[in-house]
């Protein structure tokens, strides 16, 4: 099938193209009549949404959310199996789908409106996990009119700017992004996804006043001031996708070519939807690592921190860790900037600096509120880190993430905050520093070995890795061309005895806390990444990415 295509394409490449783009701008009976054209040009015969109805969905090849997001469909009729695509000059799309079908295929071609459509009343009688999410409480800001993400919402605006961001939204919520980059350039505008922690560049806008329009639209939205445009501004909002609420977080930032733009995606279902469930599994921890951070945070009372830098799934950990406690028995309050996944049976009380609820205030508050377990989103200053100190000298269990590169660094962080080292030592329970790790595409990873030079470069000998199953990938159209897919958490644990508490007060070389942390059988993060490499399940180029080790 994939050679008649080919060979179909070269005799009406230009008029295939002129008609399919055709297709996107007409409206009711057209589009039928000009995908007919299109599928006699292809040698393809169409179908429609009655017909696949009629069929049964393939999700166990091919995933609703994976469909979803490139936009096709897999299904089974009597005959076989079908595919069903939009476009017929996708053709890493194609060999996707035959792949994950491992069977022959007969493919159709329809609507991007039907197969939507399609889709859309395939996860309404699937979706189970949304009623997870529910109404923001404790008295928040009022309600503002959500922006609806749907196939329908980009194309019924008349306004460039709109379509543009809408579209970039909705793609980047089906693919799975954290982070959307705008970035003004001197004849347009470069839009950039941050997928797996790592930016890929999404499309090229050209015209500085489509830029520019497109960065008011955001504002507009994020209710930012549009005729400011000297200093950086803060907000955010919400749209409405696939029947769920979304946050945004908005950062506008001048720069030389007008203002860059900066959307964090908070999808409070997107861990659970992915996971099936919000544990410390869920992660992919060790089995070791699993054993030691379930056993420090049952503990009855005491401090225990989560490091790292921004995005590498601490907040995550947190959730997973109060989850596997919640019994029920006891008073769990958190509070969070924002408050990303909401936990049924558990107070979450969202920073507001705008009305004057901080950190440290909000955690005082908390204290006279009877709690047993205490979540604290970060500790960034002194003031909160004070109180979170006693509060878990007097009985309480804090958990909290705090920003610093691995165990070590924590005790420098909290000595510049001018915090009791004495204090803080009897406070601590354990240090967990995680980082998070990009998987090789199970897809186009193969065998490789790796050259002396790359071995060097991590601190590694030919007879250390005789043993290890080195593998990596090209990239393909299910990884987007990057080599990997998806993610898993690497760790370093450093659980406080006496020796290192003494070792800390006496404000000892940093060189003895480790050697004496190491004797005790702590293992590095680069030492617990090294570990995925030896099995095959990353690379030794991603494990010097995110632990800067070797």
């Amino acid at each position: 099938m994939i050679e008649t295509l080919r060979a179909a394409r070269q005799n009406c490449l230009h008029s295939g193209r002129h008609f399919f783009a055709e297709m996107e701008d007409l409206t009711q009976s057209e589009p039928r009549h000009l995908l007919e054209q299109v599928a006699r040009h292809f040698l393809l015969p169409t179908t429609d949404m009655a017909a696949m109805i009629s069929c049964t969905p393939a999700f166990d090849r091919l995933p609703l959310a994976r469909a979803q997001q490139r936009q096709c469909v897999l299904l089974r009729d009597t005959d076989g199996m079908i595919g069903v695509f939009s476009d017929p000059y996708a053709q890493d799309l194609q060999v996707w789908v035959e792949t994950l079908a491992a069977a022959p295929l007969r493919w159709r071609l329809a609507l991007p409106a039907d197969i939507h459509a399609y889709l859309s009343k395939q996860e309404e009688s699937v979706r189970s996990l949304d009623t997870l999410v529910t109404e923001d409480g404790g008295g928040g800001p009022q309600e503002r009119l959500l922006e609806s993400l749907n196939y329908a919402s980009l194309t019924e605006s008349n306004s460039p700017a709109v379509k543009l961001v809408n579209s970039t939204l909705y793609d980047a919520l089906k693919s799975g992004v954290s982070d959307i980059h705008f970035e003004s350039t001197p004849n347009g505008m470069m839009t950039k996804y941050r997928i797996d922690g790592v930016l890929d560049q999404a499309a090229q806008v050209a015209g500085t006043a489509l830029a520019e329009q497109a960065i008011s639209r955001i504002k507009v939205l994020a209710e930012l001031d549009i005729a400011e445009r000297r200093v950086p501004q803060d907000g955010s909002f919400r749209v409405e996708s696939q029947g769920r609420e979304i946050d945004l977080r908005v950062s506008i930032m001048p720069s030389v070519h007008g203002e860059d733009a900066v959307i964090r995606i908070l999808d409070k279902q997107s861990m659970v939807s992915a996971q099936g469930s919000l544990t410390l599994d869920a992660s992919g921890f060790a089995a070791d690592h699993l054993a030691t951070m379930r056993r420090l945070v049952a503990e009855p009372y005491g401090m225990v921190l989560v490091t790292g830098p921004t995005g590498s799934g601490k907040t995550t950990t947190l959730y997973g860790a109060i989850t596997e406690i919640h019994t029920g028995r006891e008073k769990i309050i958190t509070i969070e900037d924002p408050v990303e996944y909401q936990l049924p049976g558990i107070l979450q009380i969202p920073v507001n600096d705008k009305k004057g609820l901080s950190f440290a205030r909000g955690l005082r508050s908390i204290l006279r509120h009877d709690p047993d377990i205490i979540m604290v989103g970060e500790i960034r200053d002194k003031e909160t880190g004070e109180i979170a100190v006693q509060s878990a000298l007097t009985g309480h269990l804090v958990l909290s993430t705090v920003h610093a590169n691995n165990v070590f660094d924590v005790f420098g962080r909290f000595a510049h905050m001018g915090i009791d080292p004495y204090s803080f030592v009897s406070a601590l329970n354990g240090v967990v520093a995680q980082r998070l790790v990009r998987l090789n595409c199970p897809h186009c990873s193969a065998s490789y070995t790796p050259a002396d030079e790359e071995l060097v470069r991590s601190g590694l000998t030919r007879s250390e890795v005789k043993e290890y199953q080195f593998r990596r990938g090209p990239g393909c159209g299910d990884c987007r061309a990057t080599g990997y897919k998806g993610r898993r958490a690497v760790a370093e644990i450093l659980i406080l005895n006496d020796e290192l508490a003494e070792l800390v007060i006496e404000r000892r070389p940093l060189r003895q806390i480790k050697d004496l942390a190491r004797a005790g059988g702590m293992r590095s993060l680069f030492e617990d990444a090294l570990a995925l490499v030896a099995s095959g399940e990353t690379t030794l180029e991603e494990v010097k990415r995110v632990t800067m080790a070797g």
